[in-house]
């Protein structure tokens, strides 16, 4: 497999999963103004959206969108428990997750990272945020993880999204859950080797 992603985007969880996965793959930086890649190739040709992460297979084909490739990643080594099993309910609740984080937190960092955005609509995203975080605050009040005990492709997702807090003068001091639940990710050998890799935090 090869994982196309740019620093710290969201392609960052898939490539947190594949290293928890131990599975063999490789990484091709994308330059996103010029969509090209690190290797030379023109990022519209494998994925005509314009963004990651996208991933190619060892059949040469393309998967798109940070969802599906989490759920394809885990379900090349099932032991990492990475996901539940297909069509078991705890897969719903999986993809439950990774639809929330999607859509109401992804999504709504958006607009914080548009320089173009007025300052109303920087000021309703933060809202939103704040919204949708305590959400997630409360389903951290008594387990590790979102799904329960174990790391899942899901807590991949939300770590990287969290993250970009930083990068927006989002505060996360109310959300003091969230803030140990991050440390906790942070701390995985396997988020240390994938930060490492993309340049997001100095080698040793």
């Amino acid at each position: 497999m090869k994982l196309y992603y740019a620093p710290g985007a969201c392609s960052l969880a898939s490539h947190i999963a594949l290293h928890e996965t131990g599975l063999p793959f490789e990484i091709d930086k994308l330059n996103v103004p010029t969509k090209t890649t690190s290797s030379g190739e023109d990022f519209m040709r494998i994925n005509p959206k314009g963004y990651v992460p996208a991933i190619k297979l060892d059949d040469g084909s393309i998967l798109t969108e940070g969802a599906a490739i989490l759920q394809y990643i885990a379900d090349q080594n099932p032991d990492s428990g990475l996901a539940p099993k297909p069509d078991s309910m705890e897969r719903y609740r999986l993809q439950e997750w990774l639809t929330f984080i999607g859509t109401e937190i992804h999504k709504t960092f958006s607009p914080l990272f548009n320089k173009t955005a007025t300052e109303e609509v920087k000021s309703n995203a933060r809202n939103l945020l704040i919204k949708r975080l305590g959400y997630v605050e409360t389903q951290l009040a008594n387990k590790p993880y979102l799904m329960g005990d174990h790391f899942t492709v899901a807590d991949a997702y939300l770590f990287v999204v969290v993250s970009w807090s930083s990068h927006v003068d989002f505060n996360l001091a109310q959300f003091p859950r969230i803030k140990e639940y991050t440390a906790r990710i942070a701390a995985r050998p396997t988020v240390q080797a994938a930060m490492k890799a993309e340049g997001l935090i100095q080698q040793p």
